[in-house]
Parts: C-alpha cells; structure tokens; sequence
C-alpha cells in the first residue's frame, strides 16, 4: 500500500465572530482579517511537519490547492511541492492536485511539474482537479466551461511531457504558437497522474477511461461500491480489468497518546464543516454549469428550499467511521474495516483541521507513521492490495496500450 500524510492547511487565525457574522467564509469573506504574522508560523509549522513525516515512515504527502479560502491555506500547491522537492529525500509528493481550469497556460504548468519531479528526482505524482466552484469565481473562469478546459488542458500538458517540440496547438480554449519547453520530466513516459474526486459521475469515468487512478476524498463506505463499480465497469468498456492499484481513499484520522485527547482534537474536522467557521456557500461551491445534468434537479430543489444541506452532528460521523480518532490501536482497527471494504491501495490520512495545536499535529503524525502505518502495510499486504509503484502499473491506459511499465526514477 501506499500511505499519505494529509492535511488542508487551515488558516485558523482569524476572528471566529467575524465569520460567524458574516455567514460564510471563502470567496468574499474580507481578507482584512488576514493575519500576516499568524500565516507565516502556520506556513513554517506545516513545513516542519511534513519533514518529520518523511522522518516517521510516511510514504507520501498529500498536497492540495484551494482560493479565497481560510479552510485551504495553499494557494499555489505547486510553491510548497517545490520547497518539498529540494528538502525531502524519500517521500512520494502527491499533488490532488492542480486545478486545471483555471490555468491560462497549461505549458507552463507542465513546466513547472516537469521542474518539481526533476529537483525531486523523480518522486512527483501529478494530480489534476477541476477545482471547486469558488476556484472558477475567484479565476473568473467561466464555470460552464471547466470541464472543457479541464480535458484540453491534460491532453496539451500530456503531449507536451510526451511528444518533441516544437508543435503548435490550436485548440477551443488555449492557442500557442510554439511549445518546446526545455524543461521535461524526469520520470518516463511522464510522472504518474492521479485524480482525486467525490460527487462528480463524470470524473470517475473520465479517471477510467484514461487508466488513472481514482482517489475518493472521504465518501462514506457504502458509496466506495458504487464508484468502484462505475469506475470497473468503465474501464472493462475500454479494455482494461482495474484493480487496487487504481484505487485510493481519503480518510480524516486523528491520533493520540489517549481516546480522550484523540477525541477533542478530531471534533476540529467540523470546522472546515461550517461548526465554527470554515463554510462554503453551496452556491458558489457549484455555480450553474459547473457540475452535469444529474446535479441540476437537486440543485434546483436545494435553490428553492425543498432540500437542505447539513452534515451530520460529530458523534453521527465517528459512529459511521466518515472519520475516525483514538489511540493507535483503536484506529488501526477503524481503519482495518475501511481498508477491509474499500480496498484501496492508496490510502490518505488527513490529520488535523481547524485549530490543532502544532504539538498535537507532531504527535499525531509520529503515532501515524510509527505505530498505525505499519500495522495498515501488514493488513494491506494480506490483502493484495499493491499500490502503483509496488505493481509498477502503468501510468494511464495509453501506456498499457502501448505494452510499456513505468521506467525507473533516480
């Protein structure tokens, strides 16, 4: 299996009253209640962290990217991938990923993931998202062409990380006269391309159809069965018998010393929730035209006030093991169940949110790496569960096609 460190990089240093008081918090909450100091100790703790969960065993680390958002404090995932390239030696660096829509120029950014893997020697794996709605409104994209931009954007980063330049594209959204970027992966044919997702159909298929591994961030486990079986039945349609190796599952986990403790930061994961603050108006979450047809009648229901969107309360998720906290021991049995089920041989643990302390984030990332990732390989290996690296899969369905495995890294 391979195990991730995970968390969103809250930015938790803002007046709690003022977002209560303004009733949401991404997009137009005021960056005024920015606090640049509070910023740069949080940038710096996480930092520090992700290094000491290479220390610890992890495998890889899980980075994402978000806009106008105190949940998300990373607004360039590519900034903190590349300090992760140049000060960590072992870890895979997990992007999940760059929203593709609202980059203007997707040579550039093949340019920067080609410069990441070749400073990392190779240990990038280079996800790709849509993104939120909130990213298309605060991009000023337009929202009803995200999913076009999203396609033509990975078929132009692909050919430019595959196929000699100088060409010229000329496409429905980016036009370029010459791309010959002196800057390519290191890993061959191109890194490995993950794609993260939770509600959206069309994404499990596109996933499949290419031979990508998909990554279901944090749906509960009786939705894992029908994502598998849309995304096997895809891939049977175009040739391909998926396996674990094409699977991943996004857990929230919170560890500690004792239950207690374990239990009291956890409750921090209703943060991002809108407990406290840390909400999104669904509106702006899924602006008209970003999602498909099958969205549009609960969407519509939900304007008009016949559907309601609400979480359930705390104790409701931990019973449903949508997160899990406690001890070593006590999550290694959780998530012997959620591995048990799911079968994924990517698994992400997302370990804290909100206003956990910097102390207890170091601890809980020790007791993941030292005490329940190895109990989790062991439990993975008697299942089969080979993670894309250990069956040196092939990186999409292109190269399977092709009869080719993934050429070695330094």
């Amino acid at each position: 299996m391979h195990l991730m460190y995970f968390t969103e990089q809250p930015m938790s240093a803002y007046p709690q009253e003022e977002g209560e008081k303004f009733g949401y918090t991404a997009l137009l909450f005021p960056n005024k209640f920015f606090d640049p100091q509070a910023a740069s100790r949080l940038y710096n703790e996480r930092l520090e962290e992700y290094l000491y969960a290479e220390e610890c065993g992890v495998d890889g680390i899980m980075l994402n990217e978000h806009h106008n958002a105190p949940f998300c404090m990373q607004a360039k995932v590519n900034v903190f991938a590349s300090i992760l390239a140049g000060m960590t030696k072992r870890v895979k660096i997990v992007l999940l990923g760059n929203p593709l829509p609202i980059s203007d120029n997707p040579v550039r950014l093949a340019e920067e993931l080609a410069m990441i893997d070749l400073i990392s020697k190779g240990r990038l794996v280079s996800g790709f998202v849509r993104g939120g709605g909130v990213e298309s409104l605060a991009a000023n994209a337009n929202p009803a062409f995200n999913r076009e931009r999203f396609n033509e954007a990975h078929d132009l980063i692909v050919k430019t990380w595959t196929q000699p330049g100088p060409f010229r594209w000329e496409g429905d959204h980016y036009q370029l006269r010459v791309v010959n970027p002196w800057a390519l992966p290191l890993q061959q044919p191109h890194p490995r391309v993950w794609i993260p997702g939770v509600v959206s159909r069309e994404t499990i298929v596109w996933a499949a159809e290419h031979g990508y591994p998909y990554i279901i961030l944090n749906a509960p486990i009786q939705e894992c069965q029908k994502i598998w079986q849309l995304y096997d039945e895809t891939a049977a349609g175009v040739g391909f018998t998926a396996g674990p190796e094409h699977r991943g599952y996004l857990i929230r986990c919170h560890v500690a010393e004792t239950e207690e403790k374990a239990i009291e930061n956890a409750k921090q994961f209703m943060w991002m929730q809108g407990e406290f603050t840390g909400l999104t108006h669904p509106l702006w979450a899924s602006p008209a035209g970003y999602l498909g047809e099958w969205a549009r009648k609960p969407l519509a229901e939900f304007r008009v006030g016949r559907r309601k969107q609400s979480m359930p309360p705390f104790e409701k998720q931990l019973a449903a093991m949508s997160l899990i906290a406690g001890t070593p021991k006590q999550v290694i049995e959780k998530l012997r169940v959620i591995v048990e089920e799911t079968r994924p041989s990517i698994l992400a643990l997302w370990g804290n949110d909100g206003n956990v302390s910097h102390l207890d984030s170091m601890s809980c990332i020790r007791l993941l790496g030292q005490e329940v990732m190895p109990a989790i390989r062991e439990i993975g290996d008697k299942l089969g569960l080979k993670s894309p690296f250990e069956a040196n899969a092939p990186v999409s369905l292109a190269q399977m096609q092709k009869g080719e495995t993934m050429a070695a890294a330094l």
